[in-house]
């Protein structure tokens, strides 16, 4: 058959069927050609989906790695604290706050009479452990501040936040009083003296014998020598740091005046090491010994507890990691001696040559005498309180508010750990310091965001300095996206301290931006003229603040953006819904207040809205101030101001008050769980049966009908104008004893809302469904000075308000004060009792303020 065709296709006598084989052959040429073109087509769309799909892989790849990134970056622009600087701006010489603001900060954060030494890092830790000798109770080694150590009272009854401070600490039947003043000098801070005193406290025939163990340790950089004298009394400790240069640390023998007590002291120590700040106290706890014997001035000779060879603890049945931290120098010095007496404990900087005399003895209670001099001057001078009339014992209260607050200062340096949405595990963040006060120094001894804004509207009036000093730690932490981890826990020592669950911070989660506040209250304490206002020392700070003032602005403003235009919610509520009655907010710092009982993103929270509308209007204001553009800030804080605006998202007809808008039902209540046993199985080998939740009605897109402290925000943050109707609402629902009124302040949700008081779950108490607060009730009475001195239909309502609810919560606070000796987290709304954590010279110390009608 080849031939054939090859023969027809070379005939030339036969055109006809030539030409028509031409014409068949042509199409079969082109449909081979067109298959080829299309098979060429399809392997190149191929290969350019295979590449686009590794290019798209590649990138995603690299964009996750890099917003992963973002997280643990920090903020590009200059840091508002040079790095090698402790002092503002150079605004104070280097010396001048080398130690850190408050020698007794950290104790005063979490250890009872504890100077702590910290710079940039921890250099140098000194502190006091204490035990009562002959108890019949098991030994009592005193160090931390906890809760349940139930002592009857102590706290800073001067502190001036800078070179001296004066603290009571009441101990069954006896009483420390620890004293301490700071001299300037030298390269590296000065001298220190610290002096401690005991006495018995009751009526006892028999005087308590204390130990007072006096410790230090050293960096992993620095170095720690004991001097023993008399076989075994500690002298000296002399070191040296990369930070502090050459140190001496003496002990003195104890005295007591007429008393012949003090030369009957026994002396121990102990030299050994530490991998870390938060093992001191098992450290000490494991080397104490009953082998010693003490000789009181009766002659009875006793067997006592004292510090002997460190023994490390056996874990049998555990396997611990190893703990690869390098090893510091820590040095204990006990003293054991019957009441009365006095210790003095003085730190000598090397570098400090030209030193008049020592800082002990006379000398020391000199000095003393005229700083505590200077610091009634300067408290009277600041707040008025015996101008106003009130009583030398109110006074003294007040100042303890102040100096609870302002020895409540630490300087804390370490990593958060953190995470966002592309990071499988959480993240160390950089390493960093803050100097911030904290709430209460025996349940949360570290910074929190929210809590900070209020802390500095009292410190602020004291020392603007301090305050600048603060905000700029805060805004230094930020990160590159805006972000601030709400809650500081830098380092092991501090990690130690907080359960797991509340460790890991995370980067969509805000806290209410209250440092704005503080920065309010800056940019009111400027002098009236532009000119004197630039020469003011606020002046520098702000313009290094404000490229981190705007990140932060627009973090909030865009990561934390509502459903709607102008809304704004909440980001990092309780996700397991079904184990709580209302899941919690933590982020908003009002934890289980009520909010919508089903997360959605349709949520808008009001209080948010009212933030912002702060936020944006200081922000206008701040950059007015450095020749800023301010439009854009500006027309927000309009734009959310705007009381129309606030009624068409918030503004519930039916509650007539402001409220929340979310997926909500009220129909909620915690049951019993129902587990299911087999017949004839044993109980015990199921389930323990939970509390959980249960939905009656189905939840639907609504106002939140809760009537409490998130309802007042546009009252409590003067967004409302003076002459709106709804001012008159709140007042009214303000007053009324069945909803917030109280004759001991503002309760925090309506007695008449149906989780007013209800257990958020089996192991959760009401925290924020009820009690009185008061940092909120802070801000109700200075909204009610606000709204009762500006010109509007209830002005006089509120003036007469103002006055009450004043008298109301300044009268409680004190009278809780004398009666139990501490300033509380919260009060009751029944009762009018402290309750909660203590002491917590936290915001209730905002006290002071009402008190001098300072806002």
């Amino acid at each position: 058959m080849g031939r054939q065709r090859h023969g027809k296709r070379v005939v030339p006598s036969d055109p006809v069927p030539h030409r028509k084989e031409e014409k068949s052959a042509a199409p079969h040429r082109k449909e081979k050609k067109k298959k080829l073109d299309m098979g060429k087509l399809f392997i190149n769309i191929s290969i350019g989906l295979c590449i686009f799909s590794l290019s798209w892989f590649f990138y995603a790849l690299y964009m996750r790695s890099s917003l992963a990134k973002r997280v643990i970056t920090l903020h590009h622009s200059p840091r508002v604290l040079d790095d090698n600087s402790t002092s503002l701006l150079g605004i104070l010489p280097p010396a001048g706050l080398f130690w850190n603001e408050n020698e007794e900060s950290q104790i005063c954060c979490h250890r009872p009479a504890t100077p702590v030494l910290y710079q940039q890092a921890s250099l140098l830790k000194s502190g006091l452990m204490w035990l009562r000798q002959f108890s019949e109770a098991d030994v009592s080694l005193r160090h931390t501040c906890e809760q349940g150590d139930r002592l009857q009272g102590y706290g800073w009854l001067m502190h001036d936040g800078l070179s001296f401070g004066v603290q009571e600490i009441r101990d069954g039947d006896f009483i420390l009083t620890t004293e301490f003043v700071k001299r300037k000098g030298g390269e590296h801070g000065g001298d220190w003296t610290w002096r401690i005193t005991a006495k018995q406290h009751s009526s006892a025939s028999q005087p308590p014998v204390i130990s007072l163990l006096f410790y230090t340790a050293a960096d992993t950089q620095g170095s720690l020598q004991a001097h023993v004298e008399d076989r075994n009394r500690l002298g000296s400790i002399t070191g040296s740091s990369e930070e502090l240069g050459n140190f001496k640390i003496t002990f003195r023998k104890p005295s007591a005046g007429e008393a012949s007590s003090a030369k009957y002291a026994s002396y121990n120590f102990l030299k050994t090491v530490t991998q870390g700040l938060e093992k001191l106290t098992d450290i000490v706890r494991n080397s104490l010994n009953r082998r010693f014997v003490f000789s009181p001035p009766s002659g009875e000779k006793r067997p006592y507890i004292a510090v002997d060879t460190y023994k490390p603890p056996h874990h049998h049945h555990q396997q611990k990691h190893a703990d690869t931290r390098k090893e510091s120098d820590f040095v204990v010095h006990q003293v054991t001696v019957q009441t009365p007496f006095q210790v003095e404990v003085l730190f000598e900087s090397g570098s400090f040559r030209d030193r008049p005399n020592q800082l002990v003895g006379s000398v020391m209670t000199e000095e003393l005498e005229k700083r505590k001099a200077a610091f009634d001057l300067k408290f009277e001078r600041t707040f008025g309180l015996q101008a106003k009339g009130f009583s030398a014992a109110q006074v003294k209260f007040s100042k303890a508010a102040l100096s609870n607050m302002l020895g409540g200062m630490g300087y804390f340096h370490g990593q958060s750990v953190v995470q966002s949405a592309y990071n499988e595990y959480p993240l160390l963040y950089p390493e960093g310091a803050l100097f911030t006060a904290v709430p209460s120094r025996s349940f949360f001894p570290r910074g929190f965001l929210w809590d900070e804004g209020f802390h500095q509207l009292l410190l602020s009036k004291w020392d603007a300095q301090v305050t600048r000093e603060a905000t700029a730690h805060w805004l230094d932490l930020m990160n590159v996206e805006g972000w601030i981890p709400r809650e500081q826990i830098l380092g092991d020592e501090a990690r130690s301290k907080v359960p797991a669950e509340f460790v890991v911070q995370r980067n969509e989660n805000a806290n209410p931006p209250t440092l704005f506040l503080a920065l309010q209250e800056l940019v009111e304490q400027l002098p009236g003229s532009n000119e004197a206002a630039q020469l003011h020392p606020t002046m520098p700070f702000l313009r290094r603040l404000f490229p981190r003032l705007q990140t932060w602005f627009e973090w909030y403003n865009t990561t934390q953006a509502g459903p709607l235009p102008n809304s704004y919610r909440w980001r990092g509520r309780d996700k397991d819904t079904n184990l709580f009655l209302n899941p919690k907010t933590l982020t908003s710092g009002l934890d289980d207040y009520p909010r919508a009982s089903h997360p959605s993103m349709d949520e808008r929270h009001v209080d948010l809205h009212c933030w912002m509308a702060l936020a944006s209007g200081i922000m206008a204001q701040v950059a007015r101030l450095l020749g800023e553009p301010d439009a854009e800030y500006d027309w927000t804080h309009r734009t959310l101001s705007d009381n129309a605006l606030l009624d068409e998202l918030h503004w519930s007809d039916h509650l007539r008050a402001f409220a929340d808008f979310g997926n909500h039902t009220q129909a909620v209540s915690l049951q019993q769980e129902k587990v299911y046993v087999p017949p004839g199985q044993p109980r015990h080998q199921f389930p323990v049966a939970r509390l959980v939740r249960s939905v009656r009605r189905a939840p639907k897109l609504q106002y939140v009908n809760a009537l409490g402290y998130v309802s007042l925000f546009p009252f409590l943050l003067h967004i409302l104008t003076p002459d709106s109707p709804r001012l008159q609402h709140i007042l009214r629902d303000l007053r009324d004893p069945e909803k917030l009124w109280t004759p001991y302040g503002l309760r925090s949700l309506s007695k008449a809302d149906p989780l007013y008081m209800k257990r958020n779950t089996e192991h959760d108490a009401p925290y924020w469904r009820g009690p009185i607060w008061i940092n909120i009730n802070y801000l109700a009475v200075r909204a009610l000075h606000y709204y009762g001195s500006t010109e509007g239909p209830y002005r006089d309502t509120a003036a007469s308000l103002y006055q009450e609810l004043r008298t109301n919560v300044v009268s409680n606070v004190y009278r809780q004060y004398v009666e139990t000796g501490y300033i509380w987290e919260q009060y009751s709304d029944s009762t009018g009792r402290g309750q909660g954590s203590h002491p917590f010279t936290g915001w209730s110390a905002l006290t002071v303020l009402m008190m001098a009608e300072q806002y």
